[in-house]
């Protein structure tokens, strides 16, 4: 069960440490409705996208479960990991996730489409989540690699 009573509140009073961001041609209602589409089930493509290549998920062992709240879920594991905490904006233009990082992805209109904005506003450098592939590849990196991967998934999409 989830222990922040609004994760998005939570993360948007904190700076972030690392922004990514990329764009893509598509309008921000069409990137928003496959970005933030979050239900409970299997983490996939089309659910929890920005989960979705995480190695649990690709395994088939990441699933989305309701919690009490608009919005909110938690994406539990197979075996003794924490889950993940994930708050969906109402608006549909936000979604936050709490694991061994807590980060915030937010589509917004730009010149040449939708700009999409990963955040990153805290970090857990001890946990097991942190040490997995950051040392060689270093965070920002992580997050911008991981980034254009949802986005290219998003493009394939909507043929953008």
């Amino acid at each position: 069960m989830l222990t922040t009573p609004s994760l998005l509140a939570e993360l948007d009073a904190r700076p972030a440490q690392w922004v990514v961001e990329g764009t893509l041609d598509a309008s921000v209602t069409a990137v928003a409705a496959l970005l933030f589409a979050v239900a409970a089930g299997r983490v996939g493509d089309d659910n929890l996208l920005v989960l979705a290549r995480a190695s649990a998920a690709r395994q088939g062992a990441m699933t989305v479960v309701p919690e009490p709240g608009a919005g909110v879920y938690c994406a539990e594991f197979a075996g003794s990991v924490q889950p993940v905490e994930i708050q969906v904006d109402p608006t549909g233009s936000r979604l936050a996730v709490q694991s061994w990082y807590a980060g915030v992805y937010v589509a917004t209109a730009c010149s040449t489409g939708t700009r999409v904005t990963h955040r990153v506003h805290q970090v857990l450098p001890d946990h097991p989540g942190f040490a997995a592939g950051i040392a060689e590849l270093g965070l920002r990196a992580r997050m911008a690699r991981d980034l254009a991967q949802v986005l290219g998934v998003i493009a394939d999409r909507l043929g953008c």
